[in-house]
């Protein structure tokens, strides 16, 4: 049985943040745990390879697969569900599959679809080849664990908690020449070493599809998979994509310990909290390569913190950028701008404090409900949500309005704050000393995005 994995294609449009363009390393991994058990199964990454519909159709014509799955976040669910719908007819034997982030929480909108047969709701590894291996044998579909069918939706699948029991993600699947960042080829790849955070910040759709359990990857296997990188594949940098990297110090610290056991030459950057921050982490990670910290500021106004369950302080936050400034770390500041209870006063304020913190990089987001999350369980009971197209859910579309801005208001704050902060004289100069050309090209993918 052949199984054809799918990111689809997305127009050549902003929703690429920043002019990055990253391997889909979900696909990955369910690719490499069907490999694992002799199931004959590729890739395509038509986003990555920018493909047509008709050329990614071409492609699954000279396949044939009998099962074809495709993921989908919010933004591009349009373009996963004209695949889904252009592989149906094309492949009418193959069964065709959703997964993701949005399907999981959208699945009765999905299967309203007909030429969506199944969704894989939450983790899809396992259930995806539980899924294949019961086609195979003739057997139930309806007894598969994690599935919504046209007429049935079955039990959820336990979370996966052994993660060292994974195999490494299947990067051979992946055409990694094609992967970029700030639009242009780089030796850079992406890992993840937890999943699931216990801090559930109102507005993550992360931690709403892996859940509360942090569950993760001891040391010796994290850095197993980054001497691969390293070694088989050329990688000079890594990206821990986790909700939060650091969530757990004393894991940090062991995971640094191991790179300099081995004299692993690599550099890496993480997500991290701030309230759990202090000199001597930080100088831990440094020595084991450390370059880049992206850290979660979202607002300068404390309640509206509250409101988000980051469960920090704005004190905290500005020690976070600090101590990370001491130990010559770049930062990016990510803001949330449009949360509700923000006003005009307050988003002018947070745009404010992040000039004080100077960070290497900052990313100004709009406040984006995503289905699945406790901000749009809210948004949708108290009726605020005002689009409904989920093509402009990238971030840099206003999807609500705040007390005193409307969303025209929201998205010229979040033109002006981009601006402000990148075309700083003072800023360019000290940030170039730094990053040089890089600095160049991070300015002009900015300008690009919001314009």
């Amino acid at each position: 049985m052949k199984i054809s994995l799918i990111n689809p294609p997305q127009p050549d449009s902003k929703y690429k943040f920043m002019g990055v363009i990253a391997p889909p390393l979900g696909l990955a991994y369910m690719a490499a745990v069907l490999e694992e058990n002799s199931i004959d199964v590729n890739v395509i990454d038509a986003s990555a390879l920018n493909m047509t519909i008709e050329e990614l159709i071409r492609e699954l014509m000279s396949i044939k697969p009998q099962v074809i799955a495709i993921t989908a976040l919010t933004p591009t669910i349009e373009q996963a569900l004209e695949t889904a719908q252009a592989a149906s007819l094309s492949c009418p034997e193959a069964l065709i599959v959703m997964g993701g982030y949005h399907p999981t929480f959208d699945y009765q909108e999905i299967l309203s679809q007909e030429y969506v047969d199944v969704v894989i709701r939450g983790e899809g590894e396992y259930t995806l080849l539980e899924l294949v291996q019961t086609l195979e044998e003739g057997g139930d579909l309806n007894k598969v664990k994690g599935l919504a069918l046209k007429d049935h939706i079955t039990p959820p699948r336990p979370l996966i908690h052994d993660l060292d029991s994974l195999p490494l993600p299947a990067r051979h699947l992946l055409p990694m020449d094609s992967y970029r960042f700030l639009n242009m080829r780089t030796n850079l790849a992406t890992m993840i070493t937890s999943r699931g955070c216990p801090m559930q910040c109102s507005f993550c759709a992360s931690a709403a599809l892996h859940g509360s359990q942090f569950r993760l990857r001891s040391p010796q296997n994290i850095v197993d998979e980054m001497e691969y990188l390293v070694y088989e594949l050329g990688i000079e940098t890594i990206a821990f994509l986790d909700d939060t990297f650091t969530l757990h110090p004393q894991r940090v610290k062991e995971i640094c310990t191991e790179i300099k056991k081995r004299k692993l030459d690599v550099f890496w950057g993480c997500t991290a909290r701030v309230d759990n921050l202090d000199a001597g982490l930080l100088k831990e990670m440094r020595e084991a390569g450390c370059i880049t910290l992206f850290l979660g500021v979202e607002s300068a106004d404390q309640q509206l913190l509250d409101g988000m369950n980051k469960q920090t302080t704005i004190q905290r936050i500005r020690n976070a950028f600090e101590i990370s400034h001491k130990e010559k770390i770049r930062t990016i500041a990510s803001v949330m701008l449009g949360m509700p209870g923000d006003t005009y006063d307050s988003i002018k304020r947070t745009i404010n404090f992040v000039q004080e913190l100077k960070p290497s990089y900052a990313i100004f987001s709009l406040a984006t409900p995503y289905p699945g999350t406790r901000f749009y369980h809210q948004a949708f009971e108290k009726n605020l949500i005002k689009v409904k197209d989920w093509s402009k859910y990238t971030l840099l579309s206003p999807i609500l309005d705040t007390v005193d801005c409307s969303r025209a208001d929201l998205r010229k704050l979040q033109s002006r704050a981009f601006f402000k902060f990148y075309l700083r004289p003072s800023y360019i100069i000290r940030q170039a000393r730094m990053d040089g050309p890089v600095l160049l090209r991070t300015i002009l993918s900015v300008i690009r995005m919001v314009l």
